[in-house]
């Protein structure tokens, strides 16, 4: 049952009190007694920006000083707010006390470079500066500066702030960021040389104070709140248990669980509604019992779209009503909505005409990359093909999805901590010969810097992208913020090779992101939800790759509702939402566009996902 959730009062609530478990009746726990940091983290999908933000609107309208922060590359604040995004804070017309910061990866690195030149002092001659600049020109500068903009906000106590809410990435990403405090602290205590791929140790070593006060703020339940976001869905809350799994040993213990988006059904009499209330139902009665000892709140699911402030302020209200309600609506007629859009059986067709190729499937968190890549694979070996399904997300969920094993698909994913270890190994390896014991001992202290992971996870993406030179490799790729991460190192790298082999038989070399760029060998499909976030984000992730010079090969619309021909009033309220973007998408936004209707039966499992793209005749047998 959805539990109320009235805006906040004036109340000074800087200190933890602990509910019990379940849905807790009237105001949410994490309103009515917030602690400094709230972290909003969860699966990609389950409403983490939305609920982020309705937060931090309804204690600024309680009249409490509130800074809003995204860590998503990918982030979608802009649209959701009304606002331009700046790297500092930015006022929220219409909020009083509410401000907005987005933490740009590409400006954080430019800042933490400079204030490293700077460091060096008037002496350093221009080849030291271009030494120095040079380090600092990869991914792991990029991640690093990031996170140093996000300990500042909590070492330094945010004082200007009553409280501070994190809109994260989705989970592997943020799990990622979170563990960074403890790891570069590690790294750094008795370390008097810092990291080769981050420039001079003092450039490092004067933020050592700042990450172990973000630390000890992270690990402090009456500062820190993580609220873990799911749907009434069994994979986001097997997520949700995980991460909470995960949190505790990096010390933030103090947790919540809100489950979104709970639908409960007005039509009895309408299958796809009651289908739809079942599953969540379901997912709920078995919810991982970690999970069971959590304070909670639910929040049901809304008619309309978190857009605007009305409607943020809506989706926490007691009544849901962001404006006039919507004038009810007959169920569409079949041809509604224009021609009917191919499935995913005509576009696994188109694919396995190619014989072989990379095939990367891309798009916000939560909008069912996964399954249509586990589709596409399974497609694929359908049509004679043999396949490699591999995922670069480090929260994967590929197994699960299949759920068994298919002759001529091999499965695997890119593990962080398998491909760091591989890598530590093989630099080792190849050094060690040419190296004394102590110089060995550098180097082995030098490769415990947490940025090794980023490098080795980009060596074990090249290795993949090679294989698909003489068969499929169809990756399932981590949601939009983190796979922009993985292009920018590519493209550093790409950058490098350049310029180490120019006028040495530069035309001779082929980098991944002159792969990438291959239309001819490299198929990005984007998958998006018939909404206007996801569809947006999308959008922005088309205009990245376009910049970078890839081009998307196919757009999929994933869960639509409009073939259903639902006749509850809720879900026929989120119908016309649907097809305004069916309608952009076909405005030119999508070069080619294929749909996979909503499914009474979740498409996990081998059998459900071959009939997703099953040819007619295999669909008559």
């Amino acid at each position: 049952m959805h539990d109320k959730i009235p805006e906040p009062g004036h109340e000074s609530g800087h200190r933890h009190e602990a509910a019990p478990p379940g849905p807790q009746a009237g105001r949410a726990g994490f309103i009515a007694h917030p602690t400094r940091y709230l972290f909003f983290t969860g699966k990609g999908g389950v409403g983490k920006t939305s609920l982020s933000t309705a937060t931090a609107l309804a204690l600024a309208d309680g009249g409490r000083r509130v800074l809003l922060v995204s860590t998503d590359a990918a982030s979608n604040l802009d649209e959701m707010l009304g606002i331009e995004l700046r790297n500092a804070p930015v006022p929220v017309p219409g909020a009083p006390g509410l401000l907005v910061l987005n933490i740009d990866p590409g400006h954080a690195a430019e800042s933490y470079r400079q204030r490293v030149l700077a460091g060096l002092g008037a002496d350093a001659t221009a080849e030291e500066r271009a030494t120095v600049r040079e380090q600092l020109s990869g991914a792991c500068t990029t991640e690093i500066a990031s996170f140093d903009e996000f300990s500042a906000l909590l070492a330094d106590g945010a004082p200007s702030w009553d409280h501070v809410v994190f809109d994260t990435a989705p989970t592997g990403h943020t799990l990622r960021l979170l563990s960074l405090p403890k790891a570069w602290t590690g790294f750094l205590q008795g370390n008097d040389r810092g990291a080769a791929c981050l420039g001079p140790h003092s450039g490092l070593k004067m933020q050592e104070a700042r990450f172990r006060a973000a630390l000890d703020a992270l690990g402090d339940p009456s500062r820190t709140t993580v609220i873990l976001v799911a749907r009434p869905d069994r994979g986001a809350l097997e997520e949700a248990a995980r991460t909470a799994a995960e949190l505790r040993p990096l010390g933030l213990g103090n947790q919540r669980l809100v489950v979104n988006g709970v639908f409960h059904a007005s039509d009895h009499g309408d299958d796809v509604a009651c289908a739809i209330e079942a599953l969540g139902r379901q997912a709920l009665r078995e919810m991982p019992p970690a999970l069971r000892e959590l304070p909670q709140d639910q929040v049901a699911l809304r008619p309309f779209d978190t857009v605007g402030l009305p409607a943020l302020r809506a989706l926490l209200a007691a009544e849901a009503t962001p404006g006039p309600p919507p004038a009810p609506t007959p169920a569409p007629a079949p041809d509604a909505d224009g021609p009917a859009l191919p499935g995913l059986a005509a576009l696994a067709d188109e694919l396995a005409a190619a014989g072989h190729g990379l095939i990367m499937v891309m798009g916000k968190g939560g909008v069912g990359k996964t399954t249509i890549a586990a589709a596409l694979a399974v497609g694929l070996v359908q049509r004679g093909q043999t396949v490699h399904l591999s995922t670069t997300d480090p929260a994967a969920h590929l197994a699960g999805t299949l759920q068994g094993r298919l002759p001529g698909l091999e499965l695997s994913r890119i593990d962080p901590k398998v491909e760091t270890q591989r890598y530590i190994d093989k630099v080792v390896a190849a050094r060690s010969p040419r190296l004394d014991a102590q110089e060995r001992a550098l180097l082995l202290e030098d490769l415990q810097s947490p940025c090794t992971e980023e490098v080795a996870v980009f060596h074990a993406f090249s290795r993949i992208v090679g294989e698909a030179r003489t068969a499929f490799v169809v990756l399932d790729t981590a949601p939009t913020g983190h796979s922009m991460l993985l292009m920018d190192a590519t493209g550093a790298y790409h950058r490098q090779m350049t310029r180490e082999f120019e006028g040495h038989g530069a035309a001779r070399i082929v980098t991944p992101l002159m792969r990438l760029q291959d239309a001819s060998y490299t198929r990005i499909i984007l998958v998006t939800l018939p909404e206007v976030t996801p569809v947006s984000q999308a959008a922005a992730l088309q205009d990245d790759l376009r910049r970078a010079g890839i081009e998307p090969n196919a757009w999929v619309l994933n869960k639509s509702l409009l073939a259903t021909g639902t006749r509850d009033p809720l879900l026929r309220s989120r119908l016309a939402a649907e097809r305004r973007q069916v309608e952009r998408l076909r405005a030119g936004l999508a070069r080619r566009l294929h749909a996979l209707p909503w499914r009474v039966v979740p498409p996990v499992g081998l059998d459900e996902l071959s009939r997703l793209v099953a040819t007619p005749a295999q669909a008559a047998a």
